[in-house]
């Protein structure tokens, strides 16, 4: 890939082809759209390094002031070495960027491939095709927010944390001395914050920006326009804070600011600028002198930047990247205009030029930026995607059933009690002749207990081994978070146990492949996944009066599926998977049973900035199945509508409350009286009476893994951006 770099011992720019970044852990690996050039710090950086090592000096007196230490320690030879090595070297160059999501590191669940983010950092978020960006410096992009706005995201947020620290208030009065990019980012936040502003800065044409973005006046330090316009607009008290956004070492702006500044006021600090403060004039209005670090807290905190780790919301309300996150909010609804301060776009490969023409005053911009490449060629030249489709190799003597002894119940054990099982598993089967809920297993104690009470098992545990190896139990449920479902699937399968375990199967190929192991190993192939929706009375009924198809079918599948509460596990996506992973094969495997094949292919999109998505499934004789699975619906609106058109027929299902079916003749089914039956009454009973009579499962084990699999492939099919081929093994 190609970055911008610059070496600070002669001054040389460069594009270097350098390699492309690892994504680690804690972070994505984002491919940049547009990356905003600093006409402030980025400019003072490149004409440091084109001074004499005297003038680099006496630039950077922190960085001479450790030199002289490190003499003191190391002696002369070693510093020298030291400081020259570090010099003749190329350093990046960025700090603001906007791009797209290309990989996602493990830990990371908020964002997902090909995603907009906008990112921070003059580590992280540099000119470069390709950057590695830890959680706290990245934040997505709102709908809406054009790429080449949100690369302001950084300096957006700088602007932001300065205005934080002047604490405005309604009604107040601001002075913003400096109107580059940094003082018209303040100007604005102020005017929306409700704050009347004047600007200063000795370029016209800054002024009159300034003016169109919300300032009520701007002219000239030297001016009389300006304490004029401070006298009318408080009333001859002064203004009420200072923000002091210019560079420079000219001590004027810390002057003017006493001058202008009511009593008690607020002088804040953004920009880097002389501070050498006339003392009498601070002290007599006993000033508040206050300065603005960076993007706001959390900046220079490896463990917050680097680590990820976030601080409480209740006592830091505003870290950095909250800022990056609200400034870009703000972008996106308006109240902050930045196309006005874009004066120039260049693309990335002319990035050289573009430096030397700000430098030498050729090109005159309070903000320019890097247009990136696309890469839409790419992916239409990429090979497609392949899932395999694991084939299920069952051994020559199977593990026979175990001869029933009539009205011998059928034992159960329950891995896990959580809300589903409780509520749509154990209700209907301790109603039901012929079962017994024998043990309930648990991590916590009280839950097991809980579930021992309320449903009436024998025995309560929190030792899963032990019930694996009870004889006595025919059959295991495995009720538990997805991360573990596959794990004690496995496990219970090689006890030789018969095992319904709830969606999914599997959250990754290694982990359906590892359920196929077991298969193999054991000769154990006794098992169920809780896909009832196919069970569904009304379902059934549908389609029995649909009837059979001669020709392709076009099914649409809506699922309404409304956000989640803050908090649920449903969120955690770096363990528990997405949620789409958790619930999609609800869907596949309806749409599959209807059209009766597995599908061939997957294909899925998701637009930006929610969990949205839109799957296309191909089947073998050329039907297709398009499911819309929706997180920003309307609530009042039905959970699951389902259309299924061929042959001249439609059958249309409303929520599991109504079916009809409309050809020759229509039938449309009376709306049910109750609650909405989705088919786990009578999953269970197929279930219960497979496990009684030794007779197949309800669902071939080949289905079951077809469908995990084309789950599967839905995350493959955004990261890739093509149709995923499901390749029978």
């Amino acid at each position: 890939m190609k970055q911008v770099v610059q070496n600070y011992k002669s001054g040389e720019l460069a594009v270097l082809d350098v390699p492309v970044p690892g994504c680690k852990p804690g972070g994505v690996l984002v491919r940049s759209v547009y990356s905003l050039i600093s006409t402030g710090t980025e400019l003072m950086k490149v004409s440091e390094a084109g001074m004499s090592m005297l003038g680099k000096a006496r630039s950077r007196p922190d960085q001479v002031a450790k030199v002289m230490q490190s003499v003191a320690t190391n002696g002369v030879p070693a510093t020298y070495r030291k400081v020259m090595g570090k010099l003749d070297s190329y350093t990046p160059l960025g700090y603001s960027l906007c791009g797209v999501v290309e990989e996602v590191g493990a830990g990371i669940d908020d964002v997902k491939v090909g995603d907009l983010v906008a990112c921070a950092g003059n580590e992280h978020a540099l000119h470069a095709e390709l950057n590695w960006v830890p959680k706290n410096l990245y934040a997505p992009v709102p709908d809406g927010l054009a790429p080449r706005h949100a690369a302001f995201g950084t300096v957006g947020s700088i602007a932001m944390q300065g205005v934080r620290q002047g604490e405005p208030q309604l009604g107040e009065v601001a002075l913003v001395i400096g109107l580059g990019l940094i003082g018209q980012l303040v100007v604005q936040l102020l005017a929306a914050s409700g704050v009347r502003v004047v600007g200063v800065d000795p370029d016209p044409v800054r002024c009159e920006l300034a003016e169109r973005l919300g300032a009520a006046a701007c002219g000239d330090p030297e001016s009389a326009a300006v304490e004029a316009a401070v006298a009318e607009l408080t009333g001859g008290h002064g203004v009420d804070q200072v923000y002091l956004a210019a560079g420079g070492g000219s001590n004027q702006p810390v002057e003017l600011a006493a001058r202008l500044c009511r009593d008690r006021g607020r002088v804040v600090d953004i920009g880097k600028c002389r501070l050498d403060l006339p003392w009498n004039a601070y002290y007599e209005k006993e000033l508040d002198v206050r300065f603005s670090r960076s993007y706001g807290p959390g900046r220079y905190d490896p463990e917050y930047e680097l680590e990820g780790r976030d601080y409480p919301i209740g006592y830091v309300r505003w870290t950095e990247r909250r800022n990056l996150a609200c400034f870009l909010d703000l972008a996106a609804r308006g109240k902050v205009d930045v196309e006005p301060l874009i004066s120039h776009v260049a693309d990335f490969d002319d990035a050289v030029e573009t430096y030397r023409s700000l430098k030498d005053g050729d090109l005159k911009a309070i903000t320019a930026l890097f247009r990136y490449p696309e890469q839409a060629g790419e992916a239409a030249e990429a090979v497609a995607p392949t899932v395999a489709v694991p084939e299920v190799k069952r051994p020559a003597d199977p593990v026979s059933t175990p001869t029933r002894a009539a009205k011998t119940p059928v034992r159960l054990a329950f891995v896990g009690a959580g809300n589903y099982a409780t509520s749509m598993l154990l209700p209907h089967l301790t109603q039901r002749d012929g079962v017994e809920l024998s043990t309930v297993v648990t991590t916590t104690a009280l839950s097991a207990a809980n579930a021992q009470r309320k449903f009436g098992f024998a025995e309560a545990t929190t030792d899963l081994d032990a019930v694996l190896g009870d004889k006595s139990i025919d059959a295991v449920f495995v009720v538990t978070r997805h991360s573990s479902h596959a794990e004690l699937t496995r496990k219970a399968l090689l006890a030789g146990k018969t095992v319904f375990v709830e969606k999914p199967l599997a959250l990754t190929e290694d982990e359906l492949a590892g359920v196929l192991a077991a298969v193999e190993e054991s000769g154990n192939d006794r098992l169920q996944v809780g896909f009832n929706r196919r069970f569904a009375p009304l379902l059934q009924e549908a389609r029995q009066r649909f009837g059979a198809r001669t020709g392709p079918a076009s099914l649409r599948y809506l699922i309404n599926a409304g956000t989640l509460a803050h908090g649920s596990w449903y969120l955690q996506q770096g363990t528990e998977g997405s949620r789409f992973a958790g619930e999609g094969g609800h869907f596949i495997d309806t749409a599959s049973w209807l059209l009766d094949a597995d599908p061939v292919s997957v294909y899925a999109v998701a637009p930006s900035g929610n969990e949205d998505l839109q799957i296309v499934l191909r089947y073998p004789d050329g039907s297709t199945a398009a499911i819309s699975y929706v997180t920003t619906g309307a609530p009042g609106f039905p959970k699951e509508t389902l259309d299924l058109v061929a042959d001249g027929k439609v059958l249309r299902l409303d929520d599991f409350v109504r079916a009809s079916v409309h050809g020759r003749k229509k039938w449309v089914s009376s709306r049910l009286p109750k609650a909405r039956d989705k088919g786990q009454n009578a999953e269970l009973a197929a279930f219960i009476k497979a496990v009684r009579t030794g007779g197949p499962m309800p669902v071939p084990l080949e289905s079951l893994v077809a469908t995990t699999a084309a789950t599967l492939a839905v995350q493959a099919g955004l990261a890739g951006g093509a149709p995923v081929t499901l390749a029978r093994a």
